[in-house]
């Protein structure tokens, strides 16, 4: 009984020391969406499912017109809304650096292309990082910088 608890606490140490946690039930804490105040949300909203391969989740009514709008595979989620309609920020003047939108590709050159041609604009040339990630970052046709990024090293599932 007594090994069967030094073995015990040995693991627990080395456990701890590692920076292991023990095994737990599913997070209870999950980011569920992030949400943007523009100027016109419907449309953002189809662009971004016509282009983006995004899917409308949940349409809200006039005036704010909320959109939620997912990945394909349901991953992420944003909601798109207008209200109050004075406090849209200026996303055009602001540094894609402050706020953007990351969406992981396989190929950034061909999605930097059809984007362009569907009305995004470019803010950042296409470029390789240090660790290897292709990325480039536009803007949607409502000034919303668009990152899109293919990682030598995937960060999630």
């Amino acid at each position: 009984m007594k090994r069967r608890i030094s073995i015990l606490l040995v693991a627990l140490s080395v456990s701890m020391l590692l920076g292991c946690t023990a095994p737990r039930e599913a997070a209870a804490i999950r980011l569920e969406h992030v949400a943007l105040n523009v100027q016109d949300p419907v449309a953002m909203a189809n662009w971004y499912c016509e282009n983006l391969d995004m899917k409308i989740l949940r349409r809200g009514p006039e005036p704010v017109n909320n959109r939620f709008i997912a990945d394909a595979d349901g991953n992420m989620m944003l909601e798109l809304y207008n209200t109050p309609p004075d406090k849209v920020p200026d996303y055009r003047a602001m540094d894609p650096l402050t706020l953007h939108i990351a969406f992981t590709v396989p190929d950034v050159p061909a999605v930097r292309r059809r984007l362009l041609e569907a009305g995004a604009t470019s803010c950042t040339d296409l470029t390789t990082t240090p660790a290897g990630d292709v990325v480039t970052i536009l803007r949607d046709p409502w000034g919303v910088p668009i990152q899109f990024i293919t990682r030598a090293q995937p960060m999630l599932k």
